[in-house]
């Protein structure tokens, strides 16, 4: 008899299981033929990957979603992101994928991970072949498996546990775990090519994907493998229409809707800064002093008092050659520039280039009770870059020599940016500018186990050890302040100084020739002059000498290594009137270490107007015990086709954390054929990862826009945030004109605790038998309720300034609460927010899955309708306990409903397919101003997002050795929709969220031949 042992998650290979993207109620294996020759016959030992027990047949308490591949290729998906990222699988909550490639992110730039019910990715674990797949990325927040690595060539399905497992797989398995199963069916060679081109003008974004895959079995052993290429090209902003012109979109209460800011100028809506607006570009700040105005501003045309100034030629009166754009004439921000073209030049999508390699192979030893000695290689390379701007602002202090004389008079600024140490600062340009960074990851995966038979009568045992090691190069080309500081800081230039060195202009008295004072009698300085404040200064355009001197390539590395050794064994303990009761137990230890080393620049904060980087070193290692049982209790009684009852346990015990235990109940109750009911109950116990513990201080910027205090004596404001604002001696009608500093970094120092949790799941299985040819229905609901008690997480830098601002005066004056992670500098007034590792009080997601999938025969061949929709009932979380809640359900990144349904008709060597995803309206209106009789809109903001659709079309032609997939994906080319750019913020004026499409209009083929 030849056993064929078949690795599954959650799921049944029963046909009429598979028809439901959820878990099956009880079934009967089919009888056997009596007349078939037993020697031929296959048992299938079916291994549950959610449950550690081997059966015959799936029953299962909780919910399971199965995407297999011919589904993902009908629906035009080239890679496991695609897959995984959909709406179907993530219930419409927001997952990094390379839309996010300029932004800090933990793994850093390029790296897709995935995250269940919306708690995150370091809460969800993601296995291959049922063995974890350790974390991948660059910098130091790397913490979770990049889908990446994954090998796309050889996937047959996706397995999604929809429930803790944290008793069953471990701590990080809190909010679900997500099984990549790879094909075993390969005989022979396939080859596989896949094309999506985007109808963008550009021709932007196209992707190529490449592999070739074969298998092979001898009598004793067998041979798995395949290699792939995988190549995305980059998308920049200015590549799709709906990111190119953001604008501010205020709301006009009393009017019929919506108006943009007209400039006077071109008399067309103003395009705002890409990056959220408000960000000021290409222009000079000055102390106050009089000037004409520019058009749009209190005074345009006329003598005003303006401190921020942009380039006029035809302005002959106070400050000639330029107009105000700011300051008490022109308070304003609209009429300043925000916008530089250039900008579209900005990444939007990152390139990204990955080449895959994965082995499996298997040996029969016919020995140690018939067992199989197997291995399995994966190796991932991923290539990234991306384009992205920023100001590259130039203090210029009194009397330098750089300054033109139209500018050299008036008195100095306040405060300075640090390029002008011990002196004033009289000239500030606020220049665009543009940087490159690019990433490396090499990720290497091995695993070698032994399996096999007990002398017990089905007992069965498996062990194998596996090493992971991710290595990431990174680097950014970046302004050093130092370099800066010297550029800056000229004197006349000494007769012989080498011409290389110098810079000629125009200065305070005329036409001079300066150099850097480092390099007066320095013979090993090479320092490069600043450029002269010109209108191409001010623009942005600087001497390529210049940008060769002060910028420089900084390098980082980092390496995370992860080691597990796994054992277990389990089969049949004794029989029970309704079926054996069966068990499971297992021991695993697990070793994992970080170390980030970022460039030395980074590390000492040399790098200018960017995040400074502190070395992330870090390990830890954890033991654990775990066991499984499961009980059938009832079995073919009028009311109970089936009452089993399955409970599982696990001993933690981590060098960092201590020791914890956690357990999981379930219970299925089949009351008929056609319906049935299941429930699970279960706890966790989370160590923080190691990114969580020992970040190092990381210090990044946000746009100015994020400042709490901008506007807060405007109509409608919170009173204790006006108070509050006021008391720090911020003058009415204030407008932050500096970033927001973030310090980012690991909270172990700070005294960060584990987690727990706890996750209730209880759902109801229709499967009625439908009269005649009505074909057969499939319905499942399922409700879930999961909630974290001091959970590790960043709360992030708007919440905390928001929570601060609004506190009581007592709370705010004490610095208690959110306040103590706020600081506002006394001078420039500028914002510095810790938004460190901490433990959240509570952390609460609720909803309903429900699911439906419905088959008939109608004419020549099949017709199956899939849907699947999530909703969300209640998500909030609290730092301190005494904290109001405040749920983020209907908000961006949590729609109350999203939805995916899956419709196709096969017949013969034909199908044709169509897909819709959908997601509900959400707005970014907080819940604060809801809950103050405020709204958004009484200041003008439009935060309110319409619902989304996306459709997919496709057919399909295959025989036995050839198959050919044509489709469309984005049919109707749909944008994303928008809102106002100051509040939503992100690409245009639509929201940065992985839920939405931004290549628009794709076409793709699929072609496969076998061999």
């Amino acid at each position: 008899m030849l056993r064929e042992r078949k690795y599954l998650f959650g799921t049944t290979i029963l046909a009429s299981v598979l028809a439901l993207s959820a878990p099956a109620f009880a079934q009967t294996a089919p009888a056997q033929d009596p007349d078939e020759d037993e020697d031929e016959t296959t048992v299938e030992e079916i291994v549950v990957v959610g449950s550690r027990i081997a059966r015959d047949v799936y029953n299962s308490p909780s919910p399971v979603q199965v995407i297999n591949r011919e589904e993902s290729t009908l629906a035009g998906l080239a890679t496991t992101t695609e897959i995984l990222q959909g709406v179907a699988v993530t219930g419409g909550t927001s997952q990094i994928n390379n839309l996010y490639s300029g932004f800090v992110v933990n793994g850093g730039p390029g790296v897709n991970t995935i995250g269940l019910r919306g708690l995150g990715p370091t809460r969800t674990l993601v296995l291959l072949n049922g063995r974890r797949v350790a974390p991948a990325g660059s910098r130091g927040s790397v913490g979770s498996a990049d889908l990446n690595v994954l090998p796309s060539a050889l996937i047959e399905r996706v397995e999604v546990l929809r429930d803790g497992a944290s008793s069953i797989y471990g701590s990080d398995a809190v909010a679900g775990v997500i099984n990549i199963v790879t094909r075993a069916d390969i005989e022979g060679v396939v080859i596989e090519g896949n094309r999506q081109q985007t109808t963008q003008a550009s021709g932007a974004g196209n992707a190529t994907r490449l592999s070739i895959a074969g298998g092979i079995q001898g009598e004793r052993w067998s041979f798995l493998g395949s290699v792939e290429r995988f190549e995305r090209e980059e998308i920049k902003l200015g590549d799709v229409e709906h990111a190119q012109c953001p604008t501010a979109g205020p709301y006009l209460p009393n009017t019929s809707g919506f108006e943009d800011f007209i400039d006077p100028l071109t008399g067309q809506p103003k395009c705002f800064s890409i990056d959220n607006g408000g960000v000021t570009v290409n222009t000079i700040a000055t102390s106050t002093r009089s000037g004409i105005g520019a058009y749009g501003s209190a005074t345009p045309g006329a003598l005003g008092n303006f401190n921020r100034w942009r380039p006029n030629s035809s302005v002959s009166t106070g400050l000639i050659g330029f107009e105000g754009v700011g300051g008490p004439s022109a308070p304003s921000l609209d009429v300043r520039d925000t916008f530089d073209p250039r900008m579209l030049e900005e990444t939007l999508f990152s390139p990204v280039a990955t080449t895959t390699a994965f082995m499996s192979v298997g040996y029969d030893l016919r020995a140690l009770g018939n067992a199989e000695i197997y291995a399995e290689t994966l190796f991932n390379k991923r290539e990234s870059s991306s384009l992205g701007g920023r100001q590259l602002v130039l203090d210029y202090a009194v009397g330098s020599l750089l300054i033109p004389a139209n500018l050299s008079t008036g008195g100095p600024l306040a405060g300075n940016l640090g390029l002008t140490p011990g002196r004033n600062t009289q000239i500030r340009v606020f220049p665009y500018h543009q940087y490159s960074s690019e990433q490396e990851v090499d990720f290497a995966k091995q695993v070698v186990g032994i399996r096999g038979d007990l002398p017990i009568s089905n007992w069965t045992y498996d062990a194998y050890v596996s090493y992971t090691n991710s290595r990431s190069e990174y680097q950014a080309d970046l302004a050093l302040t130092s370099r800066l500081i010297n550029s800056l800081d000229v004197v006349v230039a000494p007769a012989g100084t080498p011409a290389a060195l110098t810079r000629t202009g125009m200065g305070p008295a005329g036409q001079v020739t300066v150099t850097c004072r480092v390099n007066v009698g320095n013979t090993n300085a090479n320092c490069v002059p600043a450029p002269f404040i010109t209108n191409d200064t001010i623009g942005g355009y600087y001497p390529q000498d210049f940008i060769n001197y002060v910028e420089e390539a900084t390098l980082g590395v980092t390496s995370y290594d992860e080691f597990v050794a796994s054992a277990g064994f389990g089969g049949e303990l004794f029989s029970l009137p309704a079926g054996e009761v069966q068990f499971y137990l297992g021991a695993e230890f697990r070793e994992a270490s970080i170390d980030d080393t970022p460039d030395s620049a980074s590390q000492t904060g040399d790098t200018y107007n960017f995040s400074t980087s502190a070395i992330t070193r870090g390990s830890d290692s954890v033991w654990e015990v775990f066991g499984e049982v499961e009980v059938p209790l009832l079995r073919d009684l009028p009311i109970a086709k089936e009452l089993t009852l399955s409970a599982s346990g696990r001993y933690t015990d981590y060098e960092s954390y201590g020791d914890d235990t956690t357990y999981k109940v379930g219970l299925l109750y089949q009351i008929t054929d056609w319906v049935g009911l299941r429930a699970t109950y279960g706890t966790s116990y989370r160590a923080p990862a190691l990114f969580e513990q020992f970040l190092g201080a990381t210090a990044g910027f946000l746009a100015s826009t994020t400042d709490v205090c901008n506007n807060y004596d405007a109509p409608g404001r919170n009173p204790n945030l006006a108070a509050n604002c006021a008391s720090q001696g911020l003058p009415p009608g204030f407008t932050a004109t500096s970033s927001v500093r973030q310090l980012n970094a690991g909270g172990a120092a700070a005294g960060l605790a584990a987690e727990t949790s706890t996750n209730f799941t209880g759902g109801v299985v229709f499967t009625p038998t439908l009269p005649g040819r009505l074909g057969t229905l499939a319905v499942a609901v399922d409700y879930y309720d999961i909630q974290i008690d001091n959970g590790v997480s960043q709360v992030g830098s708007a919440f905390i300034l928001n929570q601060c601002y609004t506190s009581s005066a007592a709370d705010f004056a004490a610095r208690s609460g959110y306040c103590a992670f706020v600081e506002r500098a006394p001078v420039t007034n500028s914002l510095t927010v810790t938004n460190g590792y901490v433990n959240i009080a509570t952390n609460v997601v609720e909803g309903i899955d429900y699911n439906l999938r419905y088959r008939n025969s109608f004419g020549p061949g099949d017709f199956l309708v899939n849907l699947n929709v999530t909703q969300y009932l209640e998500r909030y979380n609290q730092l301190f306990p005494t904290d109001p809640t405040f749920t983020s359900v209907g908000r961006l990144g949590t729609p109350e409903f999203s939805a995916s349904l899956n419709v196709q008709y096969s017949w013969d060597q034909w199908t044709v397919f169509w897909g819709t995803e959908w997601i509900d309206a959400t707005t970014e209106e907080d819940d604060y101003f809801r809950r103050n009789g405020s709204s958004l809109k009484s200041f003008g903001i439009d935060s309110d997002l319409e619902e989304y659709y996306l459709h997919s079309a496709s057919v399909r032609w295959g025989n036995d050795d050839l198959s050919l997939v044509m489709g469309v994906r984005n049919v109707f080319d749909v944008d994303p929709p928008t809102g106002t750019g100051y509040w939503v913020g992100g690409i245009g004026n639509s929201p940065t969220y992985s839920g939405y499409d931004h290549f628009g209009r794709t076409l793709f083929i699929n072609v496969a031949k076998s061999f």
